[in-house]
């Protein structure tokens, strides 16, 4: 399978009694679908899929992949700290009709690499669903490292990582040492340019959320060949992709929905509202690039 392009990890609006706004989450959707986002990707750390419950998370899944109604593909979190947890989400989410996997390295417990190539291996072996790792370190506390990925990259139906590690050095590792139809995609918007500068295939975006189309229009230059096109747009759009963080994710990019009247609701406890310096420095930037 080909992931290439802009695929929005989508937030899960949240109405005000904190029930899941499937309505809004079905508008967002079609936003996103009409900017020319590749796929869609439910249930990632944007989502909050931490304080999900595991008939939210399935709900979530069955919402987008009917609403999507194979427009775009889905590709959807499925990952947990227990492997087992893990299969079973990924076989509900195969069942759901999803296109693709995206399963996040096991956080709290810090793995092994052998740990690591053993749980992602059960995953592949529990169903016929192509899996996309997701390493993001800063959240999980264990990093994947360059030759774990190249050796779970020779598993039939692991087709690619979402690469969160903020080191452009592994990620050329990883481009060099892996398969050549291995799909590696940023798991940072402000690293989006350097890693498809240096091969690799798109983005699973945080920015797409809200500027979908300008995201995508980088991606195309880039995928294109055009790289002072997409260089001016990278740089256009940095404030914005530095802004997103700072605060934890998806505490910015929840806000900045609100702000540009996209559902988004309430904060699932522990994240808490943006700070009041932080929300003005937000709505500033969002001004500066065009937004409000």
């Amino acid at each position: 399978m080909k992931l290439e392009g802009v695929f929005p990890a989508i937030i899960t609006p949240f109405k005000e009694n904190q029930e899941l706004d499937e309505e809004g989450l079905r508008n967002n959707i079609d936003f996103l679908i009409k900017n020319n986002v590749s796929g869609i990707v439910p249930n990632g750390t944007t989502g909050e899929s931490a304080t999900l419950s595991y008939e939210e998370h399935k709900r979530v899944t069955e919402v987008v992949v009917d609403h999507v109604d194979n427009r775009v593909p889905v590709v959807a979190g499925t990952g947990s700290n227990s492997t087992r947890e893990a299969i079973e989400l990924t076989k509900h989410a195969e069942e759901a009709g999803v296109d693709c996997a995206m399963v996040i390295t096991p956080y709290y417990n810090k793995p092994t690499d052998r740990g690591l190539i053993k749980h992602y291996k059960k995953i592949a072996d529990s169903t016929e669903l192509p899996i996309l790792m997701y390493n993001v370190p800063s959240r999980t506390g264990t990093n994947m490292e360059p030759h774990v990925i190249s050796e779970l990259s020779k598993v039939s139906n692991i087709i690619g990582v979402k690469e969160a590690s903020g080191d452009i050095n592994q990620v050329s590792r990883i481009l060099e040492e892996t398969l050549d139809d291995f799909n590696v995609l940023s798991g940072d918007d402000g690293l989006t340019f350097e890693l498809m500068s240096l091969g690799g295939n798109g983005v699973v975006s945080v920015a797409a959320n809200i500027a979908p189309g300008l995201v995508s229009e980088m991606v195309s230059y880039l995928n294109n060949g055009e790289l002072e096109k997409a260089r001016n747009l990278h740089y256009n759009l940095s404030p914005l992709f530095r802004d997103l963080f700072l605060e934890t994710n998806p505490i910015p990019v929840k806000t900045a929905a609100r702000m540009l009247d996209l559902p988004s609701g309430p904060f699932r406890s522990p994240m808490a509202d943006m700070s009041k310096e932080n929300r003005k420095k937000l709505k500033e930037t969002l001004k500066k690039v065009g937004f409000l």
